[in-house]
C-alpha cells in the first residue's frame, strides 16, 4: 500500500466506544478507492481493520490506548484454560459458510446485542444494518457458523488475506456464556489460519487493562504493533 496512491481521511471527533469519558478520532483509507481488496492484506500488516466498508485506524489526538495485534499462529499454542474450551465445545460442528444475511444468522445477532449491547446504538439492528456492519462487497468475508446438531450457536465474521485472517465480529447464544464461544471463535479461527497457511490472525484492538479488550494477551505468542514494526508482547510487556 503506497501512500502516495491512497487518500487517507481523519474522521472529525467523536465519542470514544471504550472510554465514556474520551473522544476518538479515526485514519479511514478512501472508502470509494476502486483497489480496497487488494488494500486490504497491507492494511492489516499497519494496523488497520475493516468495519462494514471502511478500513480504519484509531488516530486519537491524546490516547494511544488501542494497540493493533495479531497471533503468530506457526507457534501459537493453547493453554489450559483454551484447551479446556474447546473440550467444552466438542460436541458442535463448525461450518465454513458463505457470508451474508438470511433470518436465521440476523435474529441471532440481535438476540447478542440486546443482551451483550444494551443501549449502546446497535441494539435495533435491522437486515440492512447487519449487512452494512458484517460485510462489504470488496471484502474476502467467510461466516464461521457454530451448530449443535440444526441449532446456530454462534457466528464468527472472518476475513481471509494471503497473509492474513481478521477476526472482524463474532455473535453468538447470549444463553451458552458457559461454552465461552468467543474465546472458541478465536481457536477455531486459528485453526482455519493453520489450515490454509497463513502466518497471522489479526484481532484488532487490544487495550492494556479494559475489560473487554485485555482478554487478547492470553492468546500466545501475541504480536503488538508499535509506530512502525510489529513485536512480540512478552518482550514488551514481560
Amino acid at each position: 500500500m503506497r501512500s502516495e496512491r491512497v487518500r487517507l481521511f481523519q474522521t472529525l471527533p467523536h465519542a470514544c466506544g471504550y472510554y465514556a469519558e474520551r473522544t476518538a478520532q479515526n485514519l479511514v483509507i478512501d472508502p470509494a478507492a476502486p483497489q480496497l481488496d487488494r488494500l486490504y492484506g497491507p492494511a492489516l500488516e499497519r494496523g488497520f481493520r475493516r468495519a462494514g466498508g471502511h478500513l480504519y485506524l484509531p488516530h486519537c489526538p491524546q490516547c494511544r490506548a488501542c494497540t493493533p495485534c495479531r497471533i503468530d499462529v506457526e507457534h501459537f499454542a493453547p493453554d489450559r484454560s483454551q484447551r479446556r474450551c474447546l473440550r467444552r465445545n466438542a460436541d458442535l460442528e463448525v461450518r465454513e459458510c458463505i457470508a451474508g444475511y438470511n433470518a436465521e444468522r440476523h435474529a441471532l445477532y440481535e438476540r447478542y446485542l440486546r443482551t451483550r449491547h444494551p443501549g449502546g446504538g446497535m441494539d435495533e439492528a435491522d437486515a440492512s444494518d447487519f449487512r452494512r456492519f458484517l460485510t462489504a462487497p470488496w471484502s474476502p468475508t467467510i461466516f464461521l457458523e457454530f451448530r449443535r446438531g440444526a441449532r446456530l450457536l454462534g457466528v464468527a465474521v472472518t476475513d481471509v488475506c494471503l497473509t492474513g485472517l481478521s477476526a472482524v465480529y463474532t455473535f453468538y447464544d447470549p444463553d451458552e456464556t458457559a461454552r465461552s464461544l468467543g474465546t472458541f471463535a478465536i481457536l477455531q479461527q486459528v485453526a482455519l489460519a493453520r489450515r490454509r497457511a497463513i502466518p497471522w490472525l489479526y484481532l484488532g484492538f487490544w487495550i492494556e487493562g479494559h475489560p473487554k479488550m485485555d482478554y487478547k494477551r492470553r492468546f500466545r505468542p501475541l504480536q503488538i504493533r508499535t509506530t512502525d514494526s510489529w513485536k512480540t508482547m512478552s518482550d514488551i510487556t514481560d
